[in-house]
């Protein structure tokens, strides 16, 4: 079943509030230019006969087929995803518009249930994969070298293998996705018609969140105080959502026979289960050194006995409160693309010039930033909800990032462009580090510096050590839901469990907060997604100071490893730098930088 992934407008630029500028908007004309277009006509009715035309001349038959036939039913399986991919991209790109309109919403579930009906006779296919013997599957790779070039996909293909269930099951569990996705649609449906009032104007949850980076603290106090009625008055429909989600997960889990809630991730991010341990256990363990310890500073920088949770994100005293608008920010990251390597700067000029951003916050739009891939013949959609703050600038950099790497890893082709979660965060998060460095350059005074690297160390906590207590809070959950039903009080409960050891003793947290679990988007949409953020934000770090070091042939070597895409696993991707995820050394080179950043702050207080 065909999916956009969450961790995923017309061309004329819109008027940004508050003095942020022209806001560009999607033009999503290079997919579909309506929903009435003969070529999504033509492109339905083709998915339709393609797919029983595929299954009539491949079910019962792949285990007879020599190289070049294998090859030529790859090269069809490839197209059927790319039509079918480019259909829901368009759909689902439509539908994050305005999640609120009740006819994009129909349109994005009529086509998911066409496509999800025409590709069931699909399933055979990897399921007849897996019965194909090594050494024949090894033959026909070293037999036709373009079919051994897919060798990566049929790893990963077969990775599943223990876990397949009979054919009949599996076209039954294909089938059955569409009802799962009725609960994600819930989920976004909800959250972006929730309304909250602050101060007598009405507002929705991006321009809430904002306010918690207020200067002013008693609206960020109002802002959470306001977050936690709202997330209260609806916490049934969350907990509904939640339980329902994790119990298919469990279902199909036990079904499978997995080893555990994470194990299907763990395979779909082509990644070991004990390098995504010694991940978690490097970021808990570094858990008093990184944020413990910047909280603490930060505690006495606001001039506060005790944090409240609103005040996490507070700027710094000393930053001043302005307003970056999108010309600002455009030439900030674009700067620090290019100075990198022109080469970087080239690719990420499209994004602004042609339509492939959508940076305003609307009604009903949905809320955060994504960067989807659509199809490898067409080229990324970035959506952004631009408030103009300075982390708004970092936002920028990560999702071009995500672009910039999905436009390079076209190439591979549909089936080896994908990259793992893993790695799907190394070109964003660098973006972002080479955007911050070109800042702090820029920094004129020691309090300008000051703020510049409080504001990274603040991002790379969100980043890893937010992150995995988010992992360990799903961690929680699935295990709590396999036990039973769980009330909201109980979901509640296992939330502020993981809040106290990730955030330190410099912080009390208001009633209410333990309700903020509700609008973290990942944990309905994607289970265990959020750790790939602290294992890209890690990977990063160690890259960079690989980068900082001099190392010769660096640019040409990172933009091997974006173009790679999904073709390579983790350790042949690294190698080429010296840097080998499974050692867990590797997990505490990329945590040094966050502590060493930490130590430079506190060396300014001396």
């Amino acid at each position: 079943m065909f999916q956009l992934p969450f961790p995923v407008r017309d061309a004329n630029a819109s008027s940004g509030a508050d003095g942020l500028g022209k806001l560009p908007e999607w033009d999503l004309s290079d997919l579909y230019t309506s929903e009435e277009a003969p070529e999504l006509s033509r492109d339905l009715d083709w998915l339709q006969g393609e797919c029983a035309s595929f299954a009539a001349d491949y079910e019962g038959k792949l285990a007879d087929l020599d190289a070049d036939g294998l090859l030529a039913c790859v090269l069809r399986n490839e197209q059927i995803n790319n039509i079918a991919g480019r259909i829901m991209s368009y759909a689902g790109l439509r539908y994050y518009q305005l999640t609120t309109d009740a006819g994009r919403a129909k349109f994005l579930s009529d086509v998911q249930e066409k496509v999800t009906v025409f590709t069931t006779p699909l399933v055979f296919f990897t399921l007849e994969i897996n019965r194909i013997e090594d050494g024949k599957l090894d033959a026909l790779f070293a037999a036709n070298a373009d079919l051994a070039r897919y060798k990566p996909v049929f790893d990963r293909i077969r990775a599943m293998k223990p876990y397949q269930l009979s054919d009949e099951l599996e076209r039954f569990m294909h089938d059955l996705g569409i009802v799962g996705d009725a609960w994600e649609k819930l989920f976004d449906e909800t959250i972006a018609g929730l309304t909250f009032e602050i101060d007598g104007e009405e507002l929705g949850i991006e321009a809430t969140l904002n306010h918690l980076t207020e200067q002013d603290r008693a609206k960020r106090e109002a802002a959470s105080r306001e977050l936690a009625r709202v997330f209260a008055d609806n916490i049934k429909t969350f907990a509904r959502v939640h339980n329902t989600q994790a119990k298919e997960k469990e279902i199909i889990d036990r079904w499978r026979g997995m080893p555990s809630p994470q194990m299907g991730r763990h395979l779909s991010n082509d990644v070991e289960p004990e390098v995504v341990e010694a991940l978690r256990e490097a970021v808990v363990a570094a858990y008093p050194k990184l944020s413990h310890r910047y909280y603490e500073l930060k505690r006495k920088w606001l001039g506060l006995d005790r944090m409240q949770v609103w005040d996490r994100n507070a700027p710094l005293p000393m930053e001043a409160t302005r307003i970056v608008d999108w010309d600002e920010a455009r030439d900030t990251v674009m700067e620090a693309y290019a100075a990198f390597d022109p080469r970087m700067g080239e690719l990420a000029e499209p994004f602004f010039d042609k339509g492939w951003i959508d940076a305003g916050v609307k009604p009903g739009k949905a809320p955060g930033a994504f960067a989807h891939p659509t199809v490898t013949n067409v080229h990324p959609y970035v959506m952004l909800n631009y408030l103009g703050k300075p982390r708004d600038v970092m936002t920028l950099a990560h999702e071009l990032g995500h672009g910039v790497h999905q436009v390079l890893a076209a190439d591979q082709g549909e089936m080896l462009s994908s990259t793992p979660l893993t790695l799907a965060e190394t070109a964003s998060v660098f973006g972002e580090m080479l955007t911050f460095r070109k800042m702090l350059e820029k920094a004129k005074t020691k309090e300008e510096r000051k703020v510049l690297l409080a504001g990274k160390v603040e991002d790379m906590i969100n980043t890893v050590v937010r992150q995995i207590a988010f992992y360990d809070f799903e961690c929680k959950l699935h295990a709590a839901r396999a036990d039973g039903e769980l009330t909201p009080e109980d979901i509640n409960a296992l939330w502020m469990s993981v809040q106290a050891e990730s955030l330190g003793d410099a912080f009390d947290f208001m009633e209410g907060y333990e309700t903020f679990w509700a609008y973290i988007p990942h944990f309905v949409h994607s289970p265990f997604y959020v750790y790939a953020y602290a294992f890209g934000d890690g990977l990063v770090n160690a890259l960079y100071s690989v980068y900082a070091e001099g190392a010769e042939g660096f640019e040409d070597k990172y933009f091997d490893m974006l173009k790679a895409g999904g073709s390579k696993h983790h350790k042949e991707l690294l190698a080429p730098f010296g840097l080998d995820a499974s050692d867990p050394k590797f997990w505490d080179k990329g945590l040094s930088m966050i502590s060493g950043l930490i130590d430079e702050l506190e060396a300014m207080e001396e």
